[in-house]
């Protein structure tokens, strides 16, 4: 798929569009105007050569990624890496030199994610 964002090309482009009809995201994120260059380009271009175009279709595509992203990983984005962070300098500041990996050790994050998801509003700061 299109993971880096570099490659535009017309395959990519249609399994992009499908899946964001699969998950129901294709017409709640994006406008009719976006929607139609996607079509258009999908119609007319086999691989994006143009800098403005692919440009705004990167845009496009990247607002149609994060549609796409499942609520954990969102939440291990959003959440997860900046509290696996903050945990691990408070860790590190009291002596543990291995808390330096868990900054980055997706495990750890996904659980502070969850972790985070499952508490109840009430406990929340």
């Amino acid at each position: 798929m299109i993971s880096k964002l570099c490659s535009l090309k017309k395959r990519d482009l249609i399994m992009l569009r499908v899946k964001a009809f699969r998950r129901r995201v294709w017409f709640k994120t994006l406008i009719k105007m976006e929607r139609g260059l996607i079509n258009s380009v999908i119609e007319v271009v086999d691989d994006v050569r143009s800098t403005l175009l692919a440009k705004v279709l990167t845009s496009i595509v990247k607002k149609l990624l994060t549609a796409l992203e499942s609520r954990v990983t969102r939440m291990m984005r959003e959440v997860g890496q900046p509290l696996a962070k903050k945990i691990s300098l408070i860790a590190q500041s009291w002596g543990n030199k291995s808390a330096k990996e868990w900054m980055s050790n997706k495990e750890f994050i996904q659980f502070l994610a969850v972790t985070t998801m499952n508490t109840p509003s009430l406990f929340k700061a």
